[in-house]
């Protein structure tokens, strides 16, 4: 099974989710939430993207997470992460108790693409204060692929994890599971990395970087949005429409793309130190915003093979 059949599976079965120049859309992928311990990579970001949640939650916009949300490889189940990351559990419930979450899973959260698991740890939790379980994301769903399509000129974004052309962490990702629990995480404390990670193995990233883009060429140069790799990746119209909006674990910082007043945005959300020494979180803008219809026109202005390959 190739990655161009992968990938275009996904698209195929994808949950289409209309919206129009009024809509507004955060991002996020490869937050790697874990039960906070020294290998949960997420522990150090997590004040930095709870603000930035809230913001976007008070803001009106719907929230995508693009795979990989929970660790699910270091750790064996849900219940550690959710008890580590409590707070910003109860903020996703808010959005999916009105209708703004959309959630994808990855390799590393590959286990949610079974409705069954998702209804059994997902749907409660059990609340030792009132000594009785409590409803958390009572009928969510998580797919493999969403379509964001535009309402009037019907344009699409196609967003899926991206390790649909990473043959090692889809086909056989139980066996990554395997290693990554017995190996890699203990090895972490060194400050060895996985190396069949792509996203710490820069052959490999460029190698699934590059399938992408060609099933890209292949499919009318169609938007398509990724994680996987944690590479943020910004093109202007008339290079091949790759975007990954990055991670939720680089070291002090956060990346994802935001879509607001029919434009795109790729942002960085940090800590900065005010000249009195005092600390706040703050939001970068590091590209954009661009209007979605200018990658359209790009489009219909020239052949796909003449798209210039970033």
């Amino acid at each position: 099974m190739s990655s161009n059949f992968r990938l275009t599976r996904a698209y195929k079965n994808a949950k289409v989710v209309p919206f129009d120049d009024t809509s507004k859309f955060i991002l996020f992928s490869d937050c790697h939430r874990g039960d906070n311990s020294f290998a949960d990579e997420f522990a150090n970001n997590r004040n930095i993207y709870f603000h930035a949640l809230k913001h976007y939650y008070n803001n009106g916009f719907q929230y995508c997470e693009i795979g990989d949300g929970d660790e699910l490889w270091e750790n064996r189940s849900f219940e550690p992460i959710f008890e580590a990351h409590k707070n910003v559990f109860q903020l996703l419930k808010q959005f999916h108790l009105e209708n703004r979450l959309h959630m994808l899973w990855g390799n590393h959260d590959m286990v949610y693409k079974d409705e069954a698991y998702v209804k059994k740890y997902l749907s409660s939790y059990f609340e030792p204060i009132d000594n009785k379980d409590k409803e958390l994301f009572e009928g969510i769903t998580y797919d493999e692929g969403v379509i964001l399509k535009h309402k009037e000129n019907e344009q699409e974004l196609f967003l899926t994890h991206g390790h649909q052309a990473d043959w090692w962490n889809y086909t056989f990702w139980r066996w990554g599971r395997f290693l990554v629990r017995i190996l890699w995480k203990p090895l972490q404390v060194w400050g060895i990395a996985d190396p069949t990670s792509p996203a710490k193995n820069y052959k490999e990233l460029i190698k699934v970087e590059k399938r992408i883009k060609k099933w890209i060429l292949n499919n009318s140069n169609l938007i398509t949005i990724v994680g996987h790799t944690h590479r943020p990746r910004f093109p202007e119209p008339g290079d091949i429409p790759f975007f990954n909006d990055g991670s939720c674990v680089h070291p002090r910082s956060i990346t994802g793309i935001e879509i607001e007043n029919g434009t795109i945005s790729l942002i960085k959300w940090q800590i900065a130190t005010k000249d009195d020494g005092t600390l706040q979180i703050v939001r970068i803008l590091l590209e954009g915003p661009q209007k979605l219809i200018d990658y359209q026109k790009a489009i219909n202005d020239q052949p796909s093979q003449q798209f210039r390959r970033h």
